[in-house]
């Protein structure tokens, strides 16, 4: 996707959140995958290139949501600060966690082109089995520790979870803004996790991928699309934060951006 359109594409998302929020102002995140110009999207990085690109990204994203100014926001303290401080407590770290893996890790496996890597950072844990329910947590911790770095069971879902405490007996703004850009990193999961697998020869085209018809991609076009996913999927973990951090109790630290 060429950098303008790109461009433009994230300072919609970002004019997106802006609305539901009453900010002032938003600017443009720059792509984290641009190669220089003059070369080609498949030419080898040195690692001073790679770690270089990594922090211009981090920190145009850190600064496009942390320098936004909040006007009119009100408080939402979800279904009593003492249940606000329980899900802080039991779900954050995981969130935490989540993004210091995606900005680390998942990076380096990208910028690389390690597709079992990226494979298994977004991969499920398999599914429950008799084993598993004779443990005395019903082999929670088991399959938690067979999840990804950065899959749906171990991230995505403690961050839709804790954005379900903003809400009571009716469904906040807040809560919905945080669950639709889980929704995104889900998406964001799901098609790096196709594109890892078809990039391994595990699985075909089949119905397409991203939009794409049941043409066979080679794999600089899978690592091109993955590049832009990890784009999309870093402004809508900031985006997700930024949001959880509107109206946090002192008490409470603020979440860190990517």
């Amino acid at each position: 996707m060429p950098c303008g359109c790109l461009c433009q594409f994230l300072v919609m998302k970002l004019l997106s959140i802006a609305s539901s929020f009453g900010l002032l102002a938003v600017s443009c995140v720059v792509g984290a995958f641009q190669f220089p110009s003059g070369s080609h999207s498949h030419a080898p990085r040195s690692a001073t290139q790679v770690e270089s690109t990594r922090k211009d990204f981090l920190a145009t994203s850190a600064s496009t949501v942390a320098g936004a100014i909040l006007v009119n926001s009100q408080p939402a303290y979800a279904r009593g600060r003492a249940t606000l401080e329980q899900a802080y407590d039991r779900y954050t770290p995981r969130i935490i966690e989540g993004g210091k893996f995606y900005k680390s890790d998942l990076y380096s496996q990208i910028s690389k082109g390690d597709w079992k890597g990226i494979k298994a950072s977004t991969d499920e844990p398999p599914k429950k089995s008799k084993e598993d329910r004779a443990l005395q947590d019903g082999g929670v911790a088991k399959r938690a520790a067979q999840a990804g770095g950065f899959s749906n069971a171990r991230v995505l879902a403690a961050m839709e979870l804790y954005a379900g405490t903003f809400s009571d007996s009716s469904i906040t703004q807040k809560t919905k803004t945080m669950k639709a850009e889980v929704e995104t990193l889900k998406e964001v999961v799901e098609g790096m996790n196709k594109a890892a697998k078809l990039a391994l020869g595990e699985e075909s085209a089949g119905g397409g991928l991203f939009g794409i018809g049941g043409k066979k991609l080679s794999k600089q076009e899978l690592s091109k699309q993955v590049q832009e996913l990890y784009i999309k999927g870093g402004n809508a973990y900031n985006a997700y934060i930024f949001a959880a951090n509107d109206g946090l109790p002192i008490q409470l630290n603020k979440l860190p951006f990517l």
